[in-house]
Parts: structure tokens; C-alpha cells; sequence
């Protein structure tokens, strides 16, 4: 047993929480029974062959919450193999009609339904995020994404094609096979969801390693996919950490696509991975500094709030996150006042509780990383107009940040700051601000604030950006794609884009005696 959890050696938690139920507020569940912490491969439950465990940890607490196993590359190919022989020609799952893997994918919605308390709760005591936004936003995109692909199953169509000479032609969308698919731990659930749900509806089968930090909803999800009635090797689950089980996903010659979301740096190592290797498709959702533009004839207060949760949402750790707040220079005061406010405003504490407006970050690597980037904000000499600090006694919790006189040169102008730190920073002129919104290194988000619909589309056709967002911000659907340019990312999830890259298109030309039209 790990010294972190050498003081609790249970995985059974009490909560205590006041009840809301006659207000209709959702309550976390009181007495959390952690189930399952084994390695879930082949519809079965098993210990790691290694025999290590992982410490699994509460970030507002610092207390462990339990043990799960510690995949590595050995597990990481057991679970291949198995995914494989389910992906075999004439498996059970090669043969199942696709409104059958539809039905299966709705049965798994309706059973995240019924145990949404009990994974919100998980959710919010693994990963410290708010068990109310984990309810209301995590769980509830999840379901959907299930049942939206779920509709998609029997309607992934090929087509024929009148092709010249005596022949008929036709296309084929198939399945890519097997599909390594690495989860980040801002989203645990909801990225898992957005994984495995269209890999599925197209036939897939999955291989999926949640992120070291935060895998106990990944396991209850494997419990349910199971239940749900998903033959053996569809669906693997296997905890573990990036350098052994998530570099065995990377490298595998066997796995046919990778799935990644996470940061740029090893974003960079998982398609370099897939090179050395067998050439394995690779779709990557990774970092961004996004900008979020105000115009001087937006509405003022609605243009504030959307910044502020734009930001803060989930403590900062978005990679949506619009961190750089550009603001034309006649409402830049009234705007960082406005601005400020509402930062000191947020109540700090117990993620659990429901008059909490944020909870801690997940590690104290991130923690770290946070709090230094503040200080050299600090050094460089933008104006720190609240926060800036530690905050509490217990946990890793940071003050929510308000940087003023932001420059484009500074180091938290430029690098992802993953927490709660928001930078605002002057412009003058449309041309202007484009130019500097593009000075980036990343492309996955935008934010546009105007009641000029000309200044809108004119900034929405010039933003280098897989999404931008007139007069909202955070609007994420699972009908749109998803995706970023630049160093943001590769591919898109969500919608009927996400499809493609879970399928093969084939061409059949079949000669035949005489065509006709």
C-alpha cells in the first residue's frame, strides 16, 4: 500500500451534507462505496501483472480516497489482444446489426442516468471540480453524447458512384479497428463520453487509459458498459500512468488509431509515437490560449459575466479557457473594475457544498505551475488586481486572479495557465486585435463581444480558431465539431465530423457485363 493512503485503507467515504431535496437541488451521495479498482479488461476484472497500485487522491482534502491498479505496457497488450479478437471478422460485435450497437449505446445512457448522483459525487471527490457543475454539465453532456451517437449508428452511409466504363462502383465506411484512447483529468468523464461513443457507434473497439489522477469514474463507466450488455474486449479500461501504460498505447503496433487529449507537449509525443510505429491515425485535442474580444459597443455587463465564467469555469482548468480578454481601450477600466468584482465575489471551499463557486486544482504539480506563473506576471509587471495567492488552510485551493496592463510579450500572456488567472488586455482597433489574437501559438477557441454583426463575421472568418463564439462563450454542443489549428490539435469530436475519424472508407468496383443509367 502507497504511504498516501497508509492512514485510510478503505475506499468507503462519508459526506455529510444538508439535504436541498425539497428545493430540488441534486445532493452528492452521502456514504460513497468506491467498487471498483481493478483493471477491467475483456469484461473482466483483474489485477495488474505487476502487482503496483496507485494512490488515488482528493484534491480538497489532500486524503487518499483509494487504491486502483497500476496498468503498464504488459497490461496495456493484454488489453490490445482482446480488443483485437473482438474486432475479429464474424466476432459477435462484427456481426451485430449497427441499430443493435445504437440500442446498446442508449441502454448505456440510460444506465449513466440512473447512477448520475453516485458519478457526479465520484467525479467532483476525485477531481475537486463543483459536484452541482459535475451534475448539471458533466453528467448531462454525457448522456447526451451517448444518445447522440447512439441515433448516429445505422446511419453511417457509403454511397455508389457512376463511374466510367462497364463497372459498379460503391463505398464502404468502415470501422478503423482497434482505438487507444488516452483521457485528460479536467473531463474525466465527459472526455471519456466523447471517446468512446463515436469509436462505438462506428464499430470500434477500445483500449482507454483515464489519467492517473482521476480514474474512478472510468472504472464505474467500465461496470456499467458491462451491465449494458457490450460483448468481451469492445471496451477495456486500463489505469495507469503516460510514460508506461499511455507510451504502450502510443506505441502499439497494433492499435489503429489514438485518440489524445491533453497538453501540447505530449500531444507532440503521441503523434511522434505513431510515426516510429505503425502509422496509427492520431486525433489530438490539446492546449489553447484562447482569446475572448470586447468591443467598446458590447453589452457591457453581459460581456463581464461571460469573460468571468469563461475563465473560473472549473477552476481554470479548460483548455476553453479565455484567458486572454483583449478589450477596447474606451471600456477597459470599467470593464477590469466590473471584472474584479466579480472575481472577489466567488465563495472557495468544499466542492461538495452548493453555495461553492470553486474548488481546488487537481495536483500539486499543477498547483505549482499556477502560482509561479502568477509571480512572474508579477515580475513582468502586469497589475495583479486581485488574489494572486494560496487560499485556505487544507487542499489546493488558489484565490481567484484578476491581471490588469497585460502585455502581449509577458509569460502568462503566451503559456497555458490551466487555473484560476484572468488577463486583460487593451486594443484599440479591429485590425490590431486580429493580429495579436493570432500571435499564438495555439487555435482552439475565440470569443467575440459586439452588436455589430459586420465586426462579428469579419473577426469570425479572420480568428484562427477551430471554434469562435459571438456574444457567448463556452458553448459547447455535442452536434458541433470540435477540434483546433495550430498546435491546438489534429481532428475533430463531436457532430458528425467526429466520424470520420473512426472510420475507413473503401472503394468496391465491380466489373459487370453492361451499365446503364
Amino acid at each position: 500500500m502507497s504511504a498516501a493512503c497508509e492512514e485510510k485503507g478503505d475506499s468507503h467515504i462519508n459526506h455529510n451534507h444538508n439535504s436541498n431535496s425539497e428545493q430540488g437541488t441534486p445532493e452528492p451521495v452521502a456514504e460513497l462505496d468506491i467498487k471498483y479498482t481493478k483493471l477491467f479488461i475483456n469484461n473482466e476484472w483483474c489485477e495488474s501483472s505487476s502487482g503496483r497500485k496507485m494512490a488515488v487522491l482528493n484534491p480538497a482534502t489532500g486524503e487518499c480516497i483509494c487504491e486502483v491498479e497500476e496498468g503498464n505496457a504488459e497490461d496495456i497488450d493484454k488489453a490490445v489482444s482482446c480488443a483485437r479478437r473482438a474486432f475479429k471478422l464474424g466476432s459477435l460485435w462484427r456481426r451485430m446489426d449497427a441499430s443493435d450497437r445504437g440500442l446498446l449505446l442508449n441502454r448505456l445512457a440510460d444506465l449513466v442516468e440512473r447512477d448520475r448522483l453516485l458519478l457526479a459525487t465520484m467525479e467532483s471527490i476525485n477531481s475537486g471540480k463543483l459536484f452541482l457543475m459535475a451534475y448539471f454539465v458533466d453528467l448531462m453532456a454525457s448522456i447526451k453524447t451517448l444518445r447522440y451517437y447512439a441515433g448516429w449508428a445505422d446511419k453511417i452511409q457509403g454511397k455508389t458512384i457512376p463511374v466510367d466504363g462497364e463497372y459498379f462502383t460503391f463505398t464502404r465506411h468502415e470501422p478503423v479497428g482497434v482505438c487507444g484512447q488516452i483521457i485528460p483529468w479536467n473531463f474525466p468523464l465527459m472526455m471519456l463520453v466523447w471517446k468512446i461513443a463515436p469509436a462505438l457507434c462506428c464499430g470500434n473497439t477500445v483500449v482507454l487509459k483515464p489519467a492517473e489522477q482521476t480514474p474512478l469514474t472510468a472504472l464505474h463507466m467500465a461496470k456499467l458498459i458491462l451491465e449494458a450488455g457490450f460483448p468481451p474486449g469492445v471496451v477495456n479500461v486500463v489505469p495507469g500512468y503516460g510514460p508506461t501504460a499511455g507510451h504502450a498505447i502510443a506505441h502499439h503496433m497494433d492499435i489503429d488509431k489514438v485518440a489524445f487529449t491533453g497538453s501540447t507537449e505530449v500531444g507532440k509525443l503521441v503523434q511522434k509515437a505513431a510515426g516510429k510505429s505503425n502509422l496509427k491515425r492520431v486525433t489530438l485535442e490539446l492546449g489553447g490560449k484562447n482569446p475572448n474580444i470586447v468591443f467598446a459597443d458590447a453589452d457591457l455587463e453581459h460581456a463581464v459575466q461571460q469573460a468571468h465564467h469563461g475563465l473560473f469555469f472549473n477552476q481554470g482548468q479548460c483548455c476553453l479557457a479565455g484567458s486572454r480578454v483583449f478589450v477596447e481601450e474606451s471600456i477597459y477600466d470599467e470593464f477590469v473594475r466590473l471584472s474584479v468584482e466579480k472575481a472577489l465575489k466567488r465563495v472557495l471551499g468544499n466542492p461538495l457544498l452548493p453555495n461553492v463557486d470553486q474548488g481546488p486544482q487537481i495536483d500539486r504539480k499543477q498547483y505549482d505551475k499556477i502560482l509561479e506563473l502568477i509571480e512572474s506576471g508579477r515580475r513582468e509587471g502586469a497589475r495583479l488586481e486581485c488574489g494572486g495567492g494560496p487560499w485556505g488552510q487544507k487542499g489546493l485551493y488558489i484565490q481567484p486572479t484578476v491581471f490588469s496592463e497585460v502585455t502581449d510579450n509577458m509569460k502568462i500572456a503566451k503559456e497555458e495557465i490551466f487555473g484560476p488567472v484572468q488577463l486583460i488586455l487593451r486594443f484599440k482597433s479591429m485590425e490590431e486585435v486580429i493580429q495579436r489574437a493570432n500571435h499564438s501559438q495555439y487555435g482552439l477557441a475565440a470569443g467575440v463581444f459586439t452588436t455589430d454583426i459586420n465586426k462579428a463575421l469579419t473577426i469570425s472568418s479572420a480568428l484562427q480558431t477551430g471554434t469562435v463564439w459571438v456574444n457567448c462563450y463556452n458553448a459547447v454542443s455535442v452536434q458541433a465539431p470540435f477540434g483546433g489549428f495550430k498546435m491546438s490539435g489534429s481532428g475533430r469530436e463531436l457532430g458528425e465530423y467526429c466520424l470520420q475519424d473512426y472510420t475507413e472508407v473503401k472503394t468496391v468496383t465491380v466489373k459487370i457485363p453492361q451499365k446503364n443509367s
